[in-house]
């Protein structure tokens, strides 16, 4: 199999049910055990995953969050979201956040996959500027940079690790 091939159905959710919550918790819990630095530390506990994922539900339901989920035969394996409510003087701008692909499914092509889906609905929802931060020299930002998107800084110590140590932050934007 090629590096992009993609091996999974991307879907956007419209409203998150307790199977897509499940679903969406495995793949956090697996990115933060495999030290992905996405807000939460080691060990992440399976109700916190599911908590965060029931927190954004609201958004989600409503379209301030577009939430798009990579699934294949065993379920969800990767997610991003395209957070579309911005204060008033930023309507054409969305951040990326959470794109998440767990360790099983990578290198299939799912990561690019889901942020080719992402730049469309942000595209559909009328969106002409996007912006994320990840991890500086991470895989995923080898892949923002394959993708075109422009990198702006970094700033050192933005944030933890998961199992502890501070990490230098990436900032990307990508025009649509």
């Amino acid at each position: 199999m090629t590096a992009h091939a993609t091996t999974a159905d991307i879907r956007r959710l419209h409203t998150l049910a307790e199977g897509d919550i499940a679903g969406l918790a495995d793949v956090l819990i697996d990115c933060v055990e495999g030290g992905a630095s996405v807000s939460f530390m080691h060990p992440l506990s399976r109700a916190t995953a599911m908590a965060f994922w029931r927190g954004i539900a609201a958004d989600v339901a409503s379209e301030r969050r577009l939430l798009l989920a990579a699934v294949d035969a065993g379920g969800i394996v990767g997610t991003v979201q395209v957070i579309a409510a911005q204060p008033d003087n930023q309507p054409h701008r969305a951040d990326i956040a959470k794109m998440l692909v767990h360790r099983r499914a990578r290198r299939h092509g799912i990561g690019a996959a889901l942020m080719r889906a992402a730049e469309d609905a942000a595209r559909d929802a009328g969106k002409t500027l996007l912006v994320l931060d990840t991890v500086t020299d991470s895989d995923a930002a080898r892949l923002y940079a394959r993708l075109g998107w422009v990198l702006s800084g970094h700033v050192p110590d933005y944030a933890l690790w998961p199992r502890g140590g501070l990490c230098s932050t990436s900032f990307y934007y990508r025009r649509l």
